[in-house]
């Protein structure tokens, strides 16, 4: 692991206070009219004294409740002309009455907060040099493990120390605005994308027009229903209304703060909710700002991938994203458009990392290229991306996630070409982060995640899961960690001079001091340097690349590097190896060199001597 890595103290943690009032389906026809009618039955003065006792009782823990009664009753009769009939002889106070009981509390993070995305605040004003306003956003879930994306603002100091803004005891579930007009080609495909069955689909094409609304298909979803093969279509004509209710609008009350704001399941089919926002600052050519989060909703069986897009955090619009490759989890967009296309990072084969392009936001029909495989074993697995790429002078920074064995998850990063970033021109051989020992217990154990990072002074601002039940902070410093992906050093990275006449050096060694002193010492003679931290990682770069001789330590953890040449002799690979070590033992001595090894250097390292050793063996 990157010791370089500075965790801090701060902590999100799961919060049993925070509540929204949700609709409660009963899932039984005849309870919602029995009790409808037991309401309608009521003396309106009793009636009223039953919601005054309802409102002293839970309106203190929520905004405008007695409109969310009524709306949670009109979902629930919506489609039952016996019950709509109903409901309209009754006087306000019984609806709203009528609608508490189909009104549940949720407690959106009473299980967990994590998966974490840092962003810069559309508002930066009043702040002194060196400070920025940011805001984060979380997955949260509650006792019914439904995902909901919740909020908190802050503000970064000078010394990238972050202050939380004091959280309300409100919490602002925002009302859906429907789209009510749709084309029936983007929604078929989404339909095939989402592997429905085709005779359903075929059935349904048919019989909508090329352009139509919720209502018609609602209509036509409740006739297919009712007929003798609804069985095998059930779950499909769920998927249909889903599909239509992904397009979308929420705002939420100016008088809110982003603290008090919850984007919950914004229809009945978001069964399990909203999951893993990556929200990026979005620059468009012409200057415009905006901000664009990718993430996936999920009814319990399929997964929907979706975009959201927001000017000031008050106001959010959701859409579906188009495109089989979107199927996957984990697509992060690119921050700006890349010659005059939208890029974005995705998992479409469900194990490597792809760039992929194309001309519009929400539609992605390209196959997309595959720039990262697995490498090392802490991410043999799979590997994905931890939020959108950042972009530096040097190139677009990418924190990925890498899933090993006993399916722990670390953090690892990747630097692509600013031009082109289907090529990679630096890559960590470590993890940036994984779970420290304190870490490792949780909801899913073992797993360090994150979802968004931001640059703060030089330093990358790193916020990250700990075992998907609360969220931590971490900052890296910028310098040391180009140092450590530039395989050749960031000067001739910038400059590419002759890399290939070069001689290429393999330096195994843990202790990043040495790395740094030994590394500067060999590229200042114009070697080509590589750095492994241990023999298990030499021995992974050494079937990636030829190496012209391997510069090792001799104590290190995992595969020190007796092992290491032990290995290569085993294997017939002839690549001369020096160990430069700070064990003087004639016994140790007499063991690499029987080994085969060239020669053995002691520390501290002696520049001229390892010079002119590394001349002589190198040619």
């Amino acid at each position: 692991m990157s010791n370089f890595v500075k965790r801090t103290s701060i902590r999100f943690m799961p919060d049993t206070s925070k509540v929204v009032a949700a609709l409660h389906q009963t899932g039984a026809y005849t309870r919602v009219v029995t009790v409808l009618k037991r309401i309608d039955d009521m003396p309106d003065t009793i009636a009223q004294m039953a919601l005054n006792q309802v409102l002293r009782d839970f309106s203190g823990r929520h905004r405008n409740l007695s409109k969310t009664f009524l709306r949670h009753l009109h979902i629930v009769v919506n489609g039952h002309t016996d019950l709509q009939d109903i409901i309209q002889k009754m006087p306000e106070h019984k609806q709203m009455l009528a609608g508490s009981y189909f009104t549940t509390e949720h407690s959106i993070e009473s299980a967990a907060i994590y998966n974490p995305c840092i962003m810069p605040d559309p508002d930066q004003s009043g702040l002194e040099e060196g400070m920025q306003r940011v805001i984060l956003s979380f997955r949260a879930t509650g006792g019914t493990n439904i995902s909901t994306i919740v909020f908190r603002s802050g503000i970064l100091d000078a010394n990238n120390n972050l202050f939380v803004d004091q959280r309300s005891s409100i919490t602002d579930q925002a009302e859906p605005h429907r789209n009510q007009h749709y084309k029936k080609e983007n929604f078929i495909n989404i339909a095939i994308a989402l592997s429905l069955n085709p005779d359903l689909i075929n059935k349904v094409s048919q019989e909508l027009e090329d352009t139509f609304n919720y209502h018609q298909l609602r209509e036509i979803t409740i006739k297919y229903g009712a007929r003798e093969y609804n069985d095998e279509y059930t779950m499909d004509l769920t998927a249909l209304r889903w599909i239509a209710e992904s397009w979308a609008e929420i705002h939420f009350p100016v008088d809110s703060t982003l603290n008090e704001r919850a984007i919950f399941p914004i229809s009945p089919s978001d069964a399990n909710g909203i999951e893993d926002a990556r929200f990026v600052r979005f620059t468009e050519d012409n200057g415009h700002v905006s901000y664009h989060a990718t993430c996936h909703s999920t009814n319990g069986y399929a997964n929907l991938p979706r975009l959201i897009t927001t000017n000031d955090f008050k106001s959010f619009r959701f859409q579906p994203l188009k495109g089989h490759r979107m199927m996957n989890r984990g697509m992060a967009l690119f921050p700006r458009k890349i010659n005059n296309k939208y890029a974005m990072l995705g998992r479409p084969d469900g194990m490597n990392n792809y760039v992929l392009f194309s001309d519009h936001i929400d539609q992605w029909p390209s196959e997309g290229a595959c720039i990262q495989q697995a490498r090392f074993p802490w991410e043999f697995m799979q590997i994905g991306n931890c939020g959108s790429p950042i972009e530096t002078e040097n190139g677009w920074l990418v924190i990925t996630h890498g899933v090993g064995p006993m399916r722990r998850y670390c953090l690892g990063a990747l630097l692509l070409d600013l031009e082109d970033p289907t090529k990679v021109i630096g890559q960590l051989n470590e993890p940036l982060l994984v779970p420290h020992d304190d870490e490792r217990n949780g909801f899913v154990p073992n797993v360090v995640y994150s979802c968004g990072s931001i640059l703060h002074n030089n330093q990358l601002i790193l916020p990250y899961t700990v075992s998907d039940t609360y969220s931590g902070m971490a900052t890296v410093p910028m310098e040391e960690l180009y140092h450590r992906m530039l395989t050749s050093g960031k000067e001739n990275f910038l400059i590419e001079k002759q890399q290939k006449t070069r001689k290429k050096i393999l330096l195994v060694e843990d202790d990043q001091i040495q790395q740094k002193i030994v590394a500067s010492i060999l590229r200042s003679d114009n070697y080509d340097v590589e750095i492994a931290a241990d023999g298990i990682i030499a021995l992974m770069q050494l079937t990636k690349s030829p190496f012209d001789l391997i510069l090792s330590d001799i104590n290190m953890p995992n595969f020190d590097g007796i092992q290491m040449l032990e290995y290569l002799n085993q294997n017939n690979i002839r690549i001369p190896v020096v160990f430069l070590t700070s064990i003087q033992e004639a016994e140790i001595q007499q063991t690499t060199l029987q080994l085969g090894a060239k020669a053995i250097l002691y520390k501290p390292v002696n520049r001229a001597l390892l010079i002119n050793k590394i001349r002589e063996l190198s040619g």
